[in-house]
């Protein structure tokens, strides 16, 4: 059983990533912003994280950058995911370090594979 982070200032949001990761039987901890999610990273080791691009507080690029500055985060998968599909977005997030870019709306055809690729 893995370890996720699921970050989203929108708890609709949040709701849906937890209907659609909760059958695959993995721990889930949800964060509304990228400060609280960075903090959150430091006190517990995540295995794959899932990342808004647009929220308060620190941006999914912006936690990110300072994820990868950690050396236990330097290769876990971390995922933004966005309705933002413009081609600059995704390389800005490519530059921060992000794995991947998931364009919402999120799901399960789209999201599950995602997960069973990083995490088996």
């Amino acid at each position: 059983m893995a370890n996720i982070l699921v970050v989203d200032d929108q708890l609709v949001m949040r709701n849906m990533f937890k209907a659609i990761l909760k059958p695959l039987g993995h721990y889930m901890e949800f964060q509304s912003d990228g400060k609280l999610a960075y903090n959150a990273a430091k006190a517990t080791q995540f295995d794959l994280i899932l990342t808004d691009l647009y929220m308060p507080e620190l941006d999914g690029i912006k936690l990110t950058t300072a994820l990868r500055k950690q050396k236990r985060y330097a290769n876990v998968p971390i995922f933004i995911v966005s309705t933002e599909s413009a081609t600059n977005k995704k390389k800005d997030g490519k530059a921060a370090g992000a794995t991947g870019w998931i364009v919402k709306p999120i799901t399960s055809d789209k999201l599950v594979p995602v997960i069973k690729n990083y995490l088996s």
